[in-house]
Order: structure tokens, then C-alpha cells, then sequence
């Protein structure tokens, strides 16, 4: 398991090769046992195969061409239509339709996704997170017939691998781990945590693709910026009041 994790790559090119039903039906499952909130799993996992339907979805995530090479497409999404029927039918009175529960159900989303995607894994299969999912949540609760409580949060695309990318660089932990308490970075730490990959033969080429003077600049200027960033808050703000959560 371990080895599977220490060797995680996103993969964006796939071979024409699909999953046996074996597989997907063992990957899922494994998303299924993942740790939710009161073992109410509210989440829902959409299972993508079809070609027509695997365009769509093409369209709204950007038209990354993994969307169409990889077998399986599953769209991960936050989920109280069914919990809230349920409540229903047994003359109780569900009280999910506000932001704690969005914000909840989309961590049991997630949750499931990244068992699915380390099961995947170590069935030598590729994976890849779409943050476009949030980008493009509207057009995706429409072609996947989401209905009124029900979020798509995350997209994983599967399948056998057709490129082998090295590891991506990650800071060092004392960037993201702190003891007893949050410890404030200084300017000194910044700098230290940053060198390394500010440094990268990797990063340097980026830098150079970009046009840009350093690192942060391609993440401020090229990748996420300010327009884009409101922009897409306001439609997802949009999203989650019109499927009843807020």
C-alpha cells in the first residue's frame, strides 16, 4: 500500500484498453468502504463509459484529451437527495439542506475518491483528479441528471497508462505539518521551504514556457487568476443555492 502511495503520479495520456469489469467493480468497492460521516455516505459515485456521454463531460473539463482516451470516468459527487428521502419515508424530518451539510458531504466525496484512486493504483492503473469539476459544476449536473441535492465535487479519470511521468516534486513536511500548535512562517522559512523546488531543473523550464520572472507568478498569473478564481466562485456559489443547499 505504501509503495503505491510513495509512487502516485497523475496520469494525462491512456491507452485504448479497457478496465475489466472486474477491476472497476473492485475499485469502486474500495471507494465504498472509505470512512464517512455517521456511516451515512452521502455521496454518490457517477460511472462514466459511454462515448456520447464521455464527450460531454469532455467539453466541460475543458477538453482535456484524458477525458476521452481513459475507459472509465467517475464524477464524485456531494449527495443528500437519497439520505433526505429516506429520512422522509421513515415520518422524519431531514435538516441537511444548508452549507455545513454541502461542506460535510463533499469531504465524504473526496474521501471515497482517493480510496478509488489508491486502489486504482495499485491495480497498475493511471488516475487523475479534474479540478474542473467545480469549474464547470452546472453543465455538469446537467448532463449527468443531478438532481436537487446532489453536488458533483471531484472527477477521477482511470485507466491503463500511456505515459510514464517522473514524480512531482513535494515540499518538504515541515510545509505542511505542524506540532501541538499552527507555527507562522517567517520570510527565512518561506524561503527554505521553496528553495528546493524553486531550484528544480523542472521548474526553471516552467518558468521559461511561461514567460514568467518565478514560480509564483505561473500559479498567480498564468493558472489561477484573480477573474477566473471569482468567476467560477460565483457560479459554484450559484450551483450548491440551486441544488438546495443553501
Amino acid at each position: 500500500m505504501l509503495e503505491t502511495i510513495f509512487n502516485h503520479k497523475s496520469i494525462r495520456k491512456y491507452k485504448n484498453k479497457p478496465i475489466e469489469e472486474e477491476i472497476t467493480k473492485s475499485i469502486i468497492e474500495a471507494g465504498i468502504r472509505a470512512s464517512n460521516t455517521g456511516n451515512m455516505q452521502a455521496y454518490s459515485i457517477i460511472v462514466t463509459k459511454n462515448a456520447t456521454q464521455k464527450e460531454k463531460l469532455w467539453e466541460q473539463h475543458f477538453r482535456q484529451d484524458m477525458v476521452r482516451q481513459a475507459p472509465l470516468i467517475l464524477t464524485f459527487c456531494a449527495d443528500l437527495n437519497r439520505f433526505n428521502k429516506w429520512c422522509k419515508l421513515r415520518d422524519c424530518k431531514p435538516a441537511y439542506n444548508n452549507f455545513l451539510w454541502f461542506y460535510t458531504a463533499s469531504i465524504d466525496a473526496v474521501i471515497a475518491a482517493q480510496n478509488v484512486a489508491i486502489a486504482a493504483e495499485s491495480y497498475n492503473l493511471g488516475i487523475c483528479y479534474l479540478g474542473t469539476t467545480n469549474y464547470n459544476a452546472d453543465k455538469i449536473i446537467e448532463i449527468l441528471e443531478l438532481p436537487e441535492g446532489v453536488v458533483p465535487v471531484t472527477t477521477l479519470v482511470v485507466g491503463y497508462p500511456d505515459e510514464t511521468p517522473n514524480l512531482t516534486d513535494r515540499l518538504p513536511s515541515e510545509a505542511v505539518v505542524h506540532y501541538e500548535k499552527y507555527n507562522d512562517f517567517s520570510e527565512k522559512n518561506i524561503n527554505t521551504i521553496y528553495k528546493e523546488i524553486e531550484e528544480s531543473e523542472f521548474t526553471k523550464q516552467l518558468i521559461k514556457e511561461n514567460e514568467t520572472d518565478n514560480l509564483a507568478q505561473i500559479f498567480t498569473e498564468k493558472r489561477y487568476i484573480e477573474k477566473n478564481n471569482i468567476h467560477f466562485s460565483k457560479t459554484l456559489i450559484e450551483v450548491i443555492k440551486k441544488q438546495g443547499f443553501m
